[in-house]
């Protein structure tokens, strides 16, 4: 029984560090404890080195670490079973800056520690993007974390680089500061820890991968069966098949996987294990979470059962405490379960006949993220005790107090359930109670923030056990977040109008310090990770019809039409940001231009063929459009009148017009964020648009209605048909003023 107190505890857990020479030698290591939640031998223990790193560039080292970690720490099932690991760093020193053939086979090879290198260590037949290393050199400087042993941790390496690259073999391995570079480390603990296969439909990119040439593959989340075959012989993820995706869309069955095109079919459109951004799909998430409690001991301790216990002590378990619930706990005496489900059980208080009698605590783990029985058994373990009521157990002399506790020295988030273990005395169960800024919040083991809808701002969380106290500082507040878009031709309010790409940026803010994790979806679609563009974190993210081809894979490839894209934050607490979003409508670009007129132009201007553009220019007079002829007007001011009688294309885009506005049959028009002085007559027109513009007169229609894609116009909003206007008159007056 453990009777030590909690700093004993704590100082305990830490490992031994070596220490380096005052002026670090390449090759040097220092152990740092980022995250001790307990004992190493009762932990899944996530070993975090680096090479190619100097001496002078160990704070750049730590600060990769942090940012991989925060942005691990935001997505499912890491989030929720935070405290199942414990994370140690290792600062290893190297000679040389960065690693080996990065990014070519032709750049420079370095010595460093661990032999870390692109091209699977600068072979011509391997990738580029192949981050491999020396095993053997990883294996030697893990050992030095005192505790781990190769069956209960995993080594994640991160290489000096800004290069996209990495690999998921028995080690994980990651670029340190590329813009994806926190989301290639738990795409390859992925790999790694839960042994998942890529779903990607090549291998080289920019090659497609062909057809899958084997049977029904082993990967739990790859399949040759059809839907109806997963359902009718209850095969891989059948029991997930068309739940939303935490990644996007339905679970279902979609071509491609294992570096095959076609022939072989996954479980989501866009899961990690597909698309960087995104998260474990449902099917992975249960893989990793049946990976990450194997490393650890569901029940971490529990009274001693070697042999029969007296009926008048306590029996007690202590189970892992996940952050987002707790794990329960069910008693059961003689094959009859009880009503407690505490994590301590008073036998003096069930009356037991005499005799011997059996009790069993059993723990289970009611998450949401697991649905295969198998896996659910896996996750869920017992104790049995024989009691014999002729026993009587002899004083212990134990005092109650704490042993270890949700972590101290980082805020809880305002729906964590925070927990703290106790000394363990036979003959008596610690009463703790909890307060929230001296406030009563409740009794027990555990304590579920969630449930005490805290106000925003910062609180304090007090357990207290007898003269004995542990304190925690609370973030209730959910991080916001800014959004910030390249200039769009019309906007109203969080509604945008856009002709061609766009880009985006998000920060997130927060009131505490630490990395704030932004993400967005588009139209309802997975929440994918905001980490600015692929080529370089501070540039934004940027849409086109057509995406953005970069090392063979598109990216921001975003449909013609209205979007609603949401945003939100995440911050180091885990608090996670109220979304909040905006649409965009994206339109036909104009025609490419034939003639170009910028500047002064004094006179008429007559359309007869082609695309004529004014480009920012300022005209005194009329405007003909000839029929099938083009104008674009992009800015700039015109005096004086415009009329286009069955033009190919009008296009009037941020510009000023004093005159009426006649336009007749044409077959695109796009008047979006304009200044209309004058009537406007629009007649006959294929599918038209007036976004965003001021129209001081009157608006006059025929045929389709003009749509302002969720940018209201300014004065004459909405149309009168023309026939009812002709009757007063307004018509003639309309079209004489536009010749």
């Amino acid at each position: 029984m453990r009777i030590f107190a909690a700093l004993a505890l704590a100082a305990a857990l830490l490992p031994v560090l070596p220490v380096p020479a005052a002026a670090a030698e390449a090759g040097a290591a220092t152990v740092a404890p980022v995250q001790v939640t307990g004992s190493p031998a009762r932990r899944f223990n996530l070993i975090i080195m680096g090479d190619g790193y100097t001496e002078p560039e160990q704070a750049k080292f730590r600060a990769d670490v942090d940012r991989h970690l925060n942005v691990m720490w935001s997505i499912e099932p890491f989030k929720t079973y935070r405290n199942y690991i414990n994370v140690y760093r290792v600062d290893i020193v190297s000679g040389e800056s960065g690693i080996s053939c990065d990014p070519g086979l032709d750049a420079p090879r370095k010595v460093t520690p661990l032999g870390m290198g692109f091209w699977g260590r600068c072979n011509p037949a391997s990738v580029q993007r192949l981050i491999t290393m020396d095993n053997a050199a990883a294996t030697r400087y893990a050992d030095l974390v005192t505790g781990t042993s190769s069956g209960n941790r995993q080594i994640l390496a991160l290489g000096n680089s800004g290069t996209y690259g990495g690999a998921g073999g028995s080690y994980a391995t990651a670029s340190g500061s590329n813009s994806m570079s926190a989301l290639i480390s738990p795409h390859e603990l992925g790999h790694s820890l839960g042994g998942l296969q890529d779903e990607y439909d090549y291998y080289q990119r920019g090659v497609p991968g062909g057809a899958y040439p084997g049977a029904e593959p082993s990967s739990p989340h790859h399949t040759l069966l059809t839907e109806q075959q997963l359902k009718d012989q209850q095969k891989k993820w059948w029991r997930w098949l068309g739940e939303p995706s935490e990644s996007g869309g339905p679970i279902g069955r979609y071509e491609g996987g294992l570096y095959y095109t076609t022939g072989v079919w996954r479980p989501s459109r866009h899961s990690m294990m597909k698309t960087l951004g995104y998260y474990f799909d449902q099917v992975s998430r249960e893989v990793m979470v049946q990976r990450i409690t194997a490393k650890t001991m569901v029940i971490q301790d529990a009274t001693p059962n070697q042999q029969p216990v007296g009926a008048d002590r306590v029996l007690w378990v202590e189970p892992m405490r996940p952050v987002g619930h707790s794990l329960t706990t069910t008693w059961n005496v003689d094959g009859k379960d009880l009503a407690s489900h505490d994590d301590a059980l008073d036998l003096r208080t069930l009356g037991l006949s005499p005799g011997t009698h059996t009790v069993t605590a059993t723990v289970s783990d009611p998450t949401e993220f697991v649905r295969d029985p198998a896996i659910r058994a896996a996750i869920t373990k017992s104790r049995t005790w024989t009691v014999d009521t002729s026993l009587t157990t002899p004083p212990d002399g134990a005092e109650a107090a704490f042993v270890s506790s949700t972590p101290t020295d980082r805020p809880l988030g305002r729906a964590d359930v925070v927990y703290v273990e106790t000394t363990h005395p036979a003959a008596t169960v610690p009463e703790v109670t909890w307060t929230v800024d001296g406030r009563p919040a409740g009794a027990g083991t555990d304590l579920d923030l969630g449930k005490l809808d805290l106000r925003p701002g910062t609180h304090t969380l007090t357990a207290a056990l007898g003269g004995q106290t542990l304190n925690w500082q609370i973030d209730a507040s959910r991080p916001d977040t800014r959004y910030e878009l390249s200039e769009p031709l019309a906007a109203a309010g969080d509604a945008y109008v856009y002709n061609g790409p766009f880009s985006m940026r998000l920060a997130g803010e927060d009131d505490r310090g630490g990395y704030v994790v932004s993400e967005s979806r588009m139209d309802g679609d997975g929440w994918f990770n905001y980490f600015g563009w692929p080529t370089s974190s501070e540039l934004p993210w940027t849409f086109s019809e057509e995406g953005t081809v970069i090392d063979s894979l598109v990216y921001g490839k975003l449909p013609r039409g209205r979007h609603t894209i949401e945003y939100r934050s995440i911050d180091a607490a885990g608090n996670q940001g109220t979304p909040k979003s905006f649409t965009v409508t994206t339109i036909a670009p104009p025609p490419a231009c034939t003639r170009t007129v910028t500047g002064l132009h004094q006179g008429a201007i007559v359309v007869a063929d082609g695309v004529t553009c004014l480009d920012g220019a300022q005209v005194s007079g009329p405007i003909t459009v000839r029929p099938g002829a083009s104008l674009v007007v992009k800015g700039g001011r015109i005096a004086g009148t415009l009329t286009a009688a069955q033009p190919a294309a009008v296009h009037l885009l941020k510009a000023s017009l004093t005159g009426a506005l006649n336009v007749s049959g044409a077959k695109a028009l796009a008047i979006v964020g304009a200044d209309l002085r004058g009537a406007v007559l629009l007649a006959g027109n294929t599918a038209p648009i007036l976004s965003g513009s001021t129209i001081s007169g009157a608006l006059l229609c025929t045929g389709d209605r003009p749509v302002d894609l969720g940018v209201p116009n300014k004065g004459a909003r909405s149309c009168v048909r023309l026939a009812a206007a002709a009757r007063g008159g307004a018509y003639e007056a309309v079209e004489h003023g536009g010749k």
